[in-house]
């Protein structure tokens, strides 16, 4: 068998800002919408006075023009141009220094002023930049005005712009938000007269991976002016010992690239791994009139291979690849998420078990890549060339320059293995001509282009089954048991898809769920006195199902039990990790949502999180399927399936203190793994409890359910209720019930909040609870409200029934 073989030793970096930086977070005013000039953002103007206008808001960084009406159901969201303006307190160390902001990430088109003077613009929403500053600001502090208006401040202002544009990528056809503002952090940075600006490492471990070296290249800013720098490189390994070292000289201004600054051989490497991501730290300095420029960096040793036609091996063994995608998006923020969310999203998808992630569609945040990194998890990164076919020279001139900001940025990250050339670009629609030839080529330049920058990865792409022998991997669209046939197909479908191409990786499976939607009909193919309907209820998800978490939980079951016996699987990636905002689905049950994730957009885990880690995790854990299933339904004494989501070797189930037996865990026994008993519940209140045993480990979970024999006809009433109030926020739950006053359990009906008085609705925030205008989940919706010390009226509505009414107050 033929292989491609990679065997690298990285060093994580960046563009370097150096040692003086700090994030720009407080201090800012955000506009929505033009300004006539520059002039407007900076002229002298009277608090109050008629000049005052228009009003801006004080906002912090990261902040994103698309926060809440990315998901308002009522409203296309806003795609046009927005102004940031802040004042500056510099103080630049470094005599002869360089003033500089570093943009982590701005959306889309950006203009950065220091006054009336522009100093830079950029375009593209998702790779790094700087501004430098220092010569606008020196012309400005001998002006008058920045004294006399603005007492010895700098005034920045920053206009962003997410205009639709045709010749940018991503196309606006893209099943994604393509948002505005300042969504990443903005540094402020001193750096002295010569600075290091990118480091390149070109590693290589030997046969047997027990040796390696590597070759630091970097180039420099200021150089140019000094004429020369003196340096030093460290490398320290994962337990502190310094296991190389060495100096350089380097010159100019004959010179102006890349600079050689010494190879070093690395005996006996801490290998990175996901179960063991050792890392090490190299330091490099940069010494000029009497100045230090530190830069230190991350490293990690790994080799990989695909193998042709053939599975996937890392570090000589082979390793399934258990991944899942991420969209920089999240509940109340859209794509302004903090350090702080996104380290919290990355460890949730560590504990569920994953040790791969495809990071659709575009280069996202630093920060993302670094946890990557250090949690030890294997990325596919790409460029934003989704949907839309191929437009012209500057479209294409953009699309290779995305590409190249992003290799080079983010070239060292030992957690990528793959290089995503980008998207379903077999989508028609955004220009007269669909060129497929056209496509081709300038897909096979991207794919010469990356291997031109890096040649120690590989080259991706998924669904663009007319360029799938271009790339070094390919990934094609089966969605089996959502987009076509039955999940139970999963295995012979992949399997067909994997016989037509060298090296074969699938991602983007599962299928949507509303979150706390659950369905009695899911587990009938499964149980022996409803084998009539089995094949009616396992295939065709997006047409035919109720969108129920109990449908989607059996699809990933099910794909999970087969790829454990597929063993020329590279391995997969499901679509996706957390619900994200689209333009593209107004109609969803949270209007403007896709509702694929595992987790909602706020990364409350729905049920199908604990089906993952169930295969997946180690950590012996043990989850009843039904957490957020208040009432289930069906006949007196009827047998109901109920399922745990464990990785123990075995589980005793008791049902109101009863054991109903122990059971032993084996994969292939579908649903749960082995895990599930048939049980006929009591009327009314049940307690259901499961105690798991892995080795001398015990894990135990318990919910209450409700069993509801009552037969219920259609919806003819609204019932709203308060259930909760904490810290001066209300939970609140409308229920649809018949004529007869009962409760309707498998009710969709749409419901729309509303709110009058002293309070907020907790809304826009795209869950399944925090909408506005949401579909019922099992007869039933529920929202928020913050009184803010008030009184409120909260109203709800459903078409062709009457409108009810709650009184709220925070009265003690």
């Amino acid at each position: 068998m033929k292989r491609i073989l990679i065997a690298v030793f990285f060093i994580i970096t960046h563009t370097a800002y150096s040692q003086q930086s700090h994030r720009l977070n407080n201090g800012w005013e955000f506009l929505q919408q033009d300004l006539g000039g520059i002039w407007e953002a900076v002229r002298p103007v009277p608090a109050g006075g008629p000049e005052s206008v228009p009003l801006w808001q004080n906002v912090s960084l990261p902040h994103c023009f698309n926060s809440r009406d990315a998901v308002d159901p009522d409203v296309n969201y806003y795609q046009g141009p927005g102004w940031y303006r802040t004042k500056l307190t510099l103080d630049n160390p470094y005599a002869n220094g360089r003033t500089v902001l570093h943009f982590e990430g701005a959306g889309q088109k950006t203009d950065v002023y220091i006054y009336t003077t522009k100093v830079a613009s950029h375009l593209g929403g998702y790779d790094e930049w700087t501004a430098d500053i220092t010569d606008a600001v020196e012309a400005l502090k001998k002006t008058a005005v920045y004294q006399k208006q603005f007492k010895g401040k700098i005034p920045l202002s920053i206009r962003c712009d997410n205009s639709r544009d045709l010749e940018t990528i991503p196309s606006q056809m893209s099943d994604f938000n393509v948002y505005g503002g300042l969504y990443r952090y903005v540094n402020l940075v001193y750096q002295p007269a010569v600075s290091i600006n990118q480091v390149w490492i070109t590693p290589s471990l030997q046969k047997g991976l027990k040796s390696g070296s590597i070759d630091v290249k970097a180039t420099f800013t200021g150089l140019e002016k000094v004429g020369n720098a003196n340096g030093e490189i460290t490398i320290i390994d994962a337990n502190g010992k310094t296991v190389a070292k060495g100096k350089y000289t380097v010159q100019s201004p004959a010179f102006q690239g890349k600079y050689s600054l010494g190879k070093f051989p690395i005996k006996n490497p801490r290998l990175w791994h996901p179960n063991a991501p050792n890392l090490y730290t190299v330091k490099l300095t940069a010494t000029a009139n009497n100045q230090t420029f530190t830069q230190t960096e991350k490293i990690g040793f790994r080799s990989f291979e695909f193998e042709e036609h053939g599975p996937f091996f890392f570090n000589g063994k082979r390793l399934l690849l258990r991944g899942t995608h991420r969209h920089e998006d999240h509940a109340g923020v859209a794509a302004a998420m903090t350090e702080e969310m996104m380290r919290r999203e990355m460890q949730m998808m560590k504990d569920m078990g994953i040790n791969f992630i495809r990071l659709g569609h575009y280069q996202q945040s630093r920060i993302i890549l670094n946890l990557c990194d250090s949690l030890g998890i294997l990325a596919w990164e790409e460029e934003p060339w989704c949907r839309g076919g191929l437009g012209g020279e500057k479209y294409q001139a953009i699309a290779r320059q995305m590409m190249t900001n992003m290799i080079e940025q983010h070239y060292n990250h030992p957690s990528i293995v793959l290089w995503g050339l980008g998207n379903e670009n077999d989508w028609e629609g955004d220009f007269e001509e669909f060129d497929k030839q056209k496509i081709r080529a300038f897909m096979k330049e991207q794919h010469e282009l990356t291997h031109r920058l890096d040649p120690t990865r590989l080259t991706s792409i998924r669904r663009c089954d007319f360029c799938k022998d271009i790339p070094d991997v390919y990934s094609p669209s089966i969605w089996a048991g959502w987009y076509r046939d039955k999940f139970t197909d999963y295995k012979r479908i992949s399997e067909e898809e994997f016989n037509k191409v060298s090296r074969f990786f699938h991602a983007e499976w599962g299928g949507d769920s509303h979150a706390m939607r659950h369905a009695e009909n899911a587990d009938y193919p499964f149980i022996s006195t409803h084998t009539d309907k089995k094949d009616t209820l396992i295939k065709n998800g997006a047409k035919n199902s109720d969108w129920s978490e109990s449908y989607i939980c059996n699809l990933f079951d099910w794909h999970l039990k087969e790829q454990e016996n597929m063993p020329w699987l590279t391995g997969s990636a499901f679509w996706v990790f957390k619900d994200f905002s689209t333009p593209l689905r107004p109609d969803n049950p949270v209007p403007y949502v896709n509702q694929k994730g595992v987790v909602e957009r706020d990364l409350t885990p729905k049920e199908s999180f604990y089906v993952f880690q169930s295969y997946w995790s180690d950590k012996p854990m043990a989850h009843i399927y039904g957490h957020t299933w208040p009432v289930r339904w069906g006949k007196p004494g009827e047998e109901k399936l109920v399922k745990v989501y464990s990785n123990c070797n075995e589980a005793e189930l008791f049902v109101n203190g009863k054991s109903l037996g122990t059971k032993k865990r084996n994969s292939q026994n579908f649903p749960a793994a082995g895990l599930h008993w048939l049980v006929a519940f009591n009327a009314g209140s049940n307690t259901i409890k499961v105690i798991a045993k892995k080795g001398k480990n015990f894990v135990n979970d318990e919910i209450t359910q409700q069993y509801q024999t009552q037969q219920w006809s259609k919806p003819a009433k609204l019932i709203l209720e308060q259930l909760d109030k904490k810290d001066g926020i209300v939970t609140a739950q409308v229920k649809l019930l018949d004529a007869d006053n009962i409760p309707c359990l498998d009710a969709a009906n749409w419901i729309e909040f509303g709110l009058t008085g002293d309070g907020k609705l907790l809304d826009n925030l795209g869950t399944s609870n925090g909408s506005r205008k949401v579909q019922a989940y099992n007869g039933r919706a529920i929202i928020k409200v913050d009184l803010l010390r008030g009184n409120s009226i909260l109203t709800v509505k459903s078409l062709g029934l009457s409108t009810e009414f709650l009184k709220l107050s925070d009265g003690k």
